[in-house]
């Protein structure tokens, strides 16, 4: 449970901001941004719940954080209707690439030992993050990171709960927690009619789809097998893009496989049993619920958390995924060296042509394993 509402936090409050900006780029009104958030969040829900009870693995959704970002920047003279109508075509081409095993036979040809560089590298920056905030907010971090380390000694499978439980009363004790400023709001659902243009289909549909797929869904499925779950892709890829286009009307614009928040849920802290861990996701789809329901009160509950506090606890959730990740990465002589390539590229950050440094991860890793490992044919 707690793991699920950890995933579901980190997940909100380190993107729901972006989501804002998309939405209002496209002129959306308030009516229309409370119905982004409703459907966004109950899409999530089903999908992970659904999901994850029919394979009994841990299958967590998300909304696509490059892709909010892409929105926000490329939709600029679009409509909101346009908007809408190019989500429709990312969500068809989405559910072509899984219906076709497209995206599953690319994934396929990718080493195991390049996937875990690649997640390692996804989630990294988070736990950096954790240890940075040290320098802004040393007594909250530091009450946390202690308890982190007392709890791998004495209670491991409750660590990050407690790491959780102490930041809210570190955080609380220093008068950082702010309830007052939550508001509720019931939402509903707000239907825009699409329109479909050239414009919209070339400068953000297309683009849109890329990054999804590239950005979200390809570290999605290499944080999946790094856990060592064999989870069918194409089935799930394919339902992604089905909600997407059955809820892209009502401002869903985009659904994927979650790598950062779903590695929340596939670690030893959430089940030491990994044939149960995916009851943590499933919980994350009840939290996805009531975040869909609280509507407007959402940007009120995340004001309430400091950031620092939100920074420490996806960073210390973390450090067993990354060190799960790094080891299966560079325990081969084989892949060591273009691994580690597919590590730093990713963690870097580097974004070109709109596409974020996870695939120009994949891309320098390939490029080393052909360069190191090619043999002509004889």
């Amino acid at each position: 449970m707690v793991a699920g509402f950890v995933a579901v936090l980190v997940g909100y409050t380190s993107s729901v901001v972006i989501v804002f900006q998309a939405a209002q780029a496209l002129g959306a009104t308030p009516g229309q941004l409370v119905s982004w958030l409703l459907v966004l969040g109950l899409g999530m829900a089903i999908s992970s719940i659904s999901l994850s009870l029919v394979y009994r693995q841990p299958v967590l959704t998300a909304w696509s954080t490059p892709g909010a970002a892409l929105v926000a920047s490329a939709a600029a003279g679009l409509s909101m209707g346009e908007g809408i109508g190019a989500f429709i075509v990312c969500g068809a081409l989405i559910t072509l690439a899984g219906a076709t095993r497209a995206f599953e036979r690319v994934m396929n040809r990718i080493p195991q030992p390049i996937a875990a560089a690649l997640l390692a590298g996804v989630l990294t920056r988070f736990a950096l993050d954790a240890f940075v905030a040290l320098r802004s907010d040393f007594a909250l971090v530091g009450g946390m990171l202690l308890v982190y380390l007392l709890g791998r000694r004495l209670w491991p499978r409750y660590a990050v709960p407690a790491v959780l439980l102490a930041g809210l009363v570190i955080a609380a004790a220093q008068g950082q927690l702010q309830p007052g400023t939550i508001e509720a709001h019931w939402p509903a659902p707000v239907w825009t009619a699409p329109e479909f243009s050239l414009r919209a289909l070339v400068g953000l549909a297309l683009p849109l789809f890329v990054v999804t797929m590239a950005s979200q869904n390809l570290p999605g499925v290499a944080a999946q097998r790094a856990a060592g779950y064999a989870t069918p892709v194409s089935p799930v890829i394919t339902a992604t893009g089905v909600l997407n286009l059955v809820l892209a009307p009502f401002g869903g614009y985009s659904f994927n496989l979650a790598a950062i928040t779903a590695s929340i849920c596939m670690g030893r802290e959430a089940h030491e049993d990994p044939s149960r861990r995916y009851t943590a996701a499933v919980m994350a789809g009840v939290f996805y619920l009531l975040m869909a329901l609280a509507g407007g009160a959402v940007v009120g509950l995340l004001a309430a958390f400091p950031k620092a506090l939100v920074l420490a606890v996806a960073g210390l959730a973390l450090l067993g995924t990354i060190g799960g990740g790094l080891a299966a990465a560079l325990g081969e002589l084989k892949w060591r060296e273009p691994a580690l390539i597919t590590y730093l590229v990713t963690l870097s950050g580097v974004a070109l042509l709109g596409i974020g440094s996870a695939f120009w991860g994949v891309v320098a890793g390939g490029i080393a394993v052909a360069v190191q490992h090619w043999r002509a044919p004889r």
